[in-house]
């Protein structure tokens, strides 16, 4: 069934671009099973694209001053410059127009970007047919490019040389704007309500961590959650997070963080055990992300189940609260992300060198990350990150001590980086949260 919706003559780029009008009228809602779906929502302004796409070409102009042309494919900086996920490959010229060239689906592209200039390909030779004369040099996201596809593109379009933009990129993204801004306080408010006042009801004996965390994902789901944490890591996407009961938060993880999960089965390993159940006395480690409109927020919270914890548990706890509080003090423009680091590691006390970040054989080298598009974006606080952090910035800061025998302890909150300090916004750190 289709159903008639946003008028060509009301929408501007519509108007501009033919193909767009068609599909625009046609197309912008469609039925699935009955059900009618509103594609407007989430829809990114094409002024947000527009500022976007000149906050990276200052970038990249200033990292290379003889640039000519670009080639962005990974789908999530395509998202971020077009407003649409694709198969598909945008041009940028230093002294021209960008295009986005779509594979698939080039109708959905119409519907839902905001980016002037879209076009149709079968296959590079059609990206090869318009693009007129080339440089030797191409700019690439070469963390996104296979060989295969780098192989496809200069079967047709012939470079010499290819050099990475991946830095420049994340770095364009790192600044956040009022736009993707509200979207991470959604995200941060609710997953702060969720955890706090809806989790700890859905807690019964018995009940298994790969129960608990599909039925914290389902309570997600219900408030605006988007259904999947991104990654830039091979690893790339994750349901929900980690939903630990006791020493499996220090089940060894192929996620590259503090905690881990033994998750379904080695072919799948998220979400949790449907072997380990929850008994009385255990810790229950949450560490999830929460997106909203694409743009993510990690949060932790530790709880006890209907005991509370023996005192040197407490006392971890209360270490990593207090680490966290020390990081957020220094969190500011202008402060160096590695020296963040050194400070905050420098303080761990002796008890927990050995267990800060991750049981010892499997610490991780940070203790805090950005966050946004994906959920370990750039810039990460740790050493050899040393350009100084800007306003609008968002960092999660997340202190955690493994216990052997006991599980993780710890917490994680993101930040906005103000010109007066930073803010939390998924709400505020807390003790062990005993769940009765």
């Amino acid at each position: 069934m289709i159903l008639p919706c946003r008028e060509a003559d009301s929408d501007p780029l519509a108007s501009a671009n033919p193909q767009r009008a068609a599909v625009t009228c046609a197309v912008h809602f469609i039925s699935t099973g009955g059900k009618v779906i509103n594609t407007e929502t989430g829809f990114v302004p094409g002024e947000e694209l527009s500022a976007r796409l000149a906050r990276f070409k200052a970038n990249l102009s200033a990292a290379h001053k003889g640039w000519e042309l670009c080639a962005i494919t990974g789908y999530v900086s395509l998202f971020y410059f077009t407003g649409t996920l694709c198969d598909g490959l945008m041009l940028l010229r230093r002294n021209g127009e960008s295009t986005l060239w779509v594979r698939k689906s080039y109708e959905r592209a119409l519907l839902e970007s905001a980016f002037t200039d879209i076009r149709p390909m079968k296959s590079f030779r059609d990206v090869a047919d318009s693009a007129g004369k080339l440089p030797k040099t191409i700019y690439l996201d070469t963390a996104c490019a296979t060989l295969e596809w780098y192989g496809m593109l200069t079967k047709y379009l012939p470079f010499s040389h290819v050099l990475p933009v991946d830095k420049i990129i994340l770095q364009t993204r790192a600044v956040k704007s009022e736009y993707e801004l509200e979207r991470m306080r959604t995200a941060g408010a609710t997953v702060d309500r969720l955890l706090r006042d809806e989790f700890p009801a859905m807690l019964r004996e018995g009940i298994s961590e790969a129960e608990l965390g599909s039925d914290l994902l389902s309570l997600y789901m219900k408030n605006g959650y988007q259904g999947i944490n991104r990654f830039s890591m091979r690893s790339g996407e994750m349901l929900l997070g980690h939903v630990a009961f006791g020493e499996s938060a220090l089940y060894p993880s192929v996620f590259d963080g503090a905690s881990g999960v033994a998750g379904l089965c080695p072919a799948v390993p998220v979400l949790g055990s449907n072997n380990r159940r929850l008994r009385e006395g255990d810790l229950i480690f949450v560490d999830t992300c929460f997106g909203y409109d694409g743009y993510q927020v990690d949060k932790t919270i530790v709880f006890s189940y209907k005991q509370e914890q023996p005192a040197h548990v407490v006392a971890a706890h209360r270490h990593c609260l207090g680490l966290e509080r020390q990081a957020v003090a220094i969190l500011r423009p202008g402060s160096v992300p590695s020296d963040i680091y050194i400070e905050v590691a420098g303080s761990v006390d002796l008890e927990h060198r050995d267990s800060f970040m991750g049981i010892s054989g499997r610490q991780v080298k940070f203790i805090g990350h950005s966050t946004g598009l994906y959920s370990d974006e750039t810039p990460v606080i740790a050493k050899g990150f040393d350009a100084p952090l800007e306003a609008g910035m968002t960092i999660a800061i997340e202190p955690k001590i493994g216990i052997e025998g006991v599980g993780m302890v710890g917490v994680e909150n993101t930040y906005l980086i103000t010109e007066d300090g930073a803010v939390c916004i998924t709400g505020s750190s807390s003790d062990i949260v005993v769940c009765r």
